[in-house]
């Protein structure tokens, strides 16, 4: 297999047309993605940074135009899977007992891959 096109073998041959090593392709590939995922967390950390709000807004815009998604549970059952309690909030009613008060500190997903889960604060029902 040629690695590369002589010149003159192929009339008309563009330069998208050039054969790339495979290995390359991979290396290429795994590149990015390790680059994607270190803007992410540059991302991340900016955002836990920023002192404007449309600072935060706009690169969590930004962030979830490639597929990661703010995490802000609140009104959701509590799943220790998910989520991360920060604190409890008492309550009499039955109904909120496990349920997300508000977030504390936002989380994200990647798609479905958790890179950080949100820190919550749940309704526990008050001991009499």
């Amino acid at each position: 297999m040629a690695w590369f096109r002589k010149e003159g073998t192929d009339r008309g041959a563009a330069a998208s047309d050039l054969d790339v090593h495979p290995l390359q392709q991979v290396t290429d590939l795994e590149r990015a993605l390790a680059d994607r995922q270190a803007l992410i967390r540059m991302c991340l950390y900016a955002m836990d940074r920023a002192r404007s709000g449309g600072v935060v807004e706009r690169l969590e815009e930004g962030l979830a135009a490639i597929g990661v998604q703010a995490l802000r549970p609140d009104g959701e059952r509590f799943d220790p899977a998910r989520h991360e309690a920060g604190g409890a909030v008492p309550t009499e009613d039955p109904a909120l007992d496990g349920i997300v008060a508000e977030t504390e500190v936002t989380g994200f997903a990647d798609h479905d891959h958790l890179l950080r889960a949100p820190i919550v604060t749940v309704y526990a029902k008050k001991s009499p």
